[in-house]
């Protein structure tokens, strides 16, 4: 059953339901930024348009600095440009920042503890046809071992442009995570979000759950579709949207499995070192149940559609179906 607190988009589960890509919420949620504080500048390395910067160009032309394809320059300007009072956003894609210039975020802005935010767009195999040099899966990973780092992957489009307007006023570093392609629309705007918080969104109608679905970014959609087609086979599921990966919501993370007993994580990126790790190694400490892992298991991707490249790699919703069940039966 879906969390009526959550004021969810009512066609979440129609065929109809709106597809927006994520990014576009973080264009969205700049320009406003941008509107909001006139310290709010934008950088990008050459790829204004698919980051959707260019309405915060647009806009503000003279807060805007396109610093062409040089990632490691992108990052260090930005730290300079925070040094000086500004919140510096940076975008390009997460292939290659932070791929590319890792070194340099962590040492001038994260070492520093510079409020800037880095923006990896076309993030997970959903780039699809780019391939698997363009294919970011390893993001979440990098960022996430950083100190000071705030680490965020929205679930949709409205998430994305409240996660930007939140961390424009953080005050910190932080990395925000972006899919590409069209997606769901889950949320709405009068939705809950907190940065550090995560948002149980569906339960059971009845009892406790049987498996707790932690799922963060776009695949929090394939989540929940799961959760519904398993409501019908009788087996009750909790679905948690983990929006902020860095700083973890122990509590929230602890009470879904306290409750369900056993946990699926699902995330489009490698499982090893991701949110699902950062999962596992909160309740190895606090509250150890049987977990099972969807993600790309320690391979590179490779060109295809969106959809089919999220089947492949084990990230649909019947992979989803079939991992609750496995882990109920391994809790028994």
């Amino acid at each position: 059953m879906i969390s009526p607190s959550q004021k969810l988009n009512p066609k979440i589960f129609d065929k109809d339901v709106e597809q927006v890509p994520v990014r576009k919420g973080f264009g969205d949620g700049l320009l406003l930024a941008g509107e909001r504080d006139g310290r709010v500048v934008g950088l990008c390395a050459d790829l204004t348009e698919s980051t959707q910067m260019h309405l915060f160009k647009e806009r503000f032309p003279n807060r805007f600095i396109e610093i062409g394809v040089a990632e490691q320059n992108l990052v260090t300007v930005a730290s300079g440009m925070a040094a000086m009072g500004k919140v510096p956003f940076c975008s390009s894609y997460a292939m290659f920042s932070p791929g590319r210039c890792w070194e340099q975020i962590r040492t001038t802005i994260a070492y520093n503890d510079r409020p800037v935010i880095v923006v990896g767009s076309h993030a997970g195999v959903s780039v699809g046809p780019d391939g698997g040099t363009h294919q970011a899966i390893e993001d979440i990973a990098l960022m996430r071992v950083i100190p000071n780092m705030t680490v965020v992957s929205p679930c949709d489009c409205i998430e994305a442009k409240k996660a930007t307007l939140a961390l424009a006023e953080l005050g910190k570093p932080a990395y925000i995570r972006l899919i590409r392609d069209k997606t769901p629309v889950i949320t709405t705007e009068e939705s809950p979000f907190e940065l550090g918080k995560s948002q149980v969104l569906f339960s059971p109608i009845a009892g406790k759950p049987d498996a707790a679905i932690i799922a963060t970014g776009a695949l929090v959609h394939n989540a929940l579709v799961a959760a519904k087609e398993l409501e019908k086979e009788k087996i009750g599921v909790t679905v948690v949207n983990l929006s902020t990966i860095k700083p973890l919501d122990e509590s929230g993370v602890v009470r879904a499995a306290k409750e369900s007993g056993a946990v699926v994580t699902v995330e489009e990126h490698q499982r090893a070192g991701g949110m699902g790790s950062a999962v596992a190694e909160l309740l190895a400490r606090k509250n150890p149940v049987p977990m099972e892992f969807l993600g790309v298991d320690d391979r590179f991707g490779q060109s295809g559609t969106p959809a089919e490249l999220v089947a492949h790699y084990g990230m649909g919703v019947s992979d989803i179906k079939e991992a609750v069940k496995r882990v109920i039966q391994r809790k028994r």
